[in-house]
């Protein structure tokens, strides 16, 4: 580690086979935390390449324990985090909206490291037990087209580094990873990046896979249609400017997405919305994220997705498949 330290100081790149191999080795506890965390901080300094965004992908990937998902051929709704807005759990709720349409979801998510609430924080907060258990997560799909995959359960590879990103407190290359390594080996996916040029990066990526996919970042700075203003869209073969306008709404205020101080005001913060008591903005924004991943999935425009999911929300299919979900932890 220390000859591989020296190399990145003096601002050299990994190979995708070393950035792989140092990731392994990170797993198999070759190296000692003040080691880890050295190797973290180089990456916040300067920009991950996409040879070494590749190479530790495909590590994470290769130690994980996969699930087979595959008969549901579920969507992905994930952001990487790390655009320190501090907004409520919108992509977890977009979870649900997209399931309750019908649109089956493996949705793969952590507890917040620069965040107060990550999607785990909310999931558990509200009762939902987190397992890798083939079988239940197969029950969970049956039932309610969705099944929440956490991610410390599939990635135990990173056991040795999950301590340090806490303590650390920023973000890290690993928030770019999160949605890259879902277990289940999704083959459609809505992505939110906290920057153009990782949103770049994953338009390089995926363009090499066979996924249906979009990603999106606000320009204003949001991994996630935030209907605060314009936001990029890159799909396949397609890149798209999204006004909140494309959803038929409003443009909203940085402070109507607001995620409170804790777990508690995010988790209600979710049962409001999803009980379709939140702010015109708050439903809007879920809906608009969620009609994305809707209109991804079915191939459909932006509104139709917008419709589709607003229709999920306010009728309370959405709330219903929270409570089965809720109900099968039990």
């Amino acid at each position: 580690m220390k000859e591989t330290l020296n190399r990145l100081i003096n601002h050299e790149e990994l190979t995708k086979a070393e950035a792989k191999s140092i990731l392994v080795n990170i797993s198999e506890g070759k190296y000692n935390q003040a080691q880890i965390a050295a190797f973290l901080t180089v990456y916040m300094m300067r920009t991950v390449t996409v040879e070494e965004l590749e190479g530790f992908r495909d590590a994470l990937l290769e130690l994980c324990v996969a699930v087979d998902l595959s008969a549901y051929d579920p969507i992905d709704l994930c952001g990487t985090g790390g655009d320190g807005k501090n907004t409520f759990n919108i992509s977890t709720l977009a979870s649900f909206v997209t399931a309750a349409v019908g649109v089956p979801v493996s949705k793969h998510g952590n507890y917040g490291v620069s965040s107060v609430s990550g999607s785990s924080n909310v999931m558990e907060h509200l009762g939902i037990s987190f397992s890798n258990e083939t079988d239940h997560l197969k029950k969970c799909m049956d039932k309610t087209n969705i099944c929440v995959l956490h991610a410390p359960l599939f990635h135990p590879a990173m056991k040795n580094v999950g301590p340090i990103r806490r303590e650390l407190g920023v973000k890290t290359f690993f928030n770019m990873l999160g949605p890259m390594v879902n277990p289940a080996f999704p083959q459609k996916q809505l992505v939110g990046v906290f920057n153009l040029e990782l949103a770049r990066m994953y338009g390089y990526l995926y363009q090499k896979s066979n996924k249906r996919f979009t990603i999106l970042h606000a320009l204003d700075g949001y991994d996630e249609i935030s209907l605060t203003g314009a936001t990029k869209a890159i799909g396949n073969g397609k890149e798209q400017m999204l006004q909140p306008t494309d959803f038929g709404v409003e443009t909203i205020a940085q402070n109507d997405i607001y995620g409170g101080e804790s777990v508690q005001e995010s988790a209600a913060i979710f049962l409001k919305v999803i009980q379709g008591n939140g702010t015109t903005a708050q439903t809007n924004v879920v809906c608009a994220n969620a009609g994305m991943a809707i209109a991804t999935a079915r191939d459909l425009t932006p509104q139709q997705g917008f419709d589709q999911a607003k229709e999920a929300l306010l009728s309370g299919k959405a709330l219903n498949t929270l409570k089965t979900l809720q109900a099968l932890s039990q």
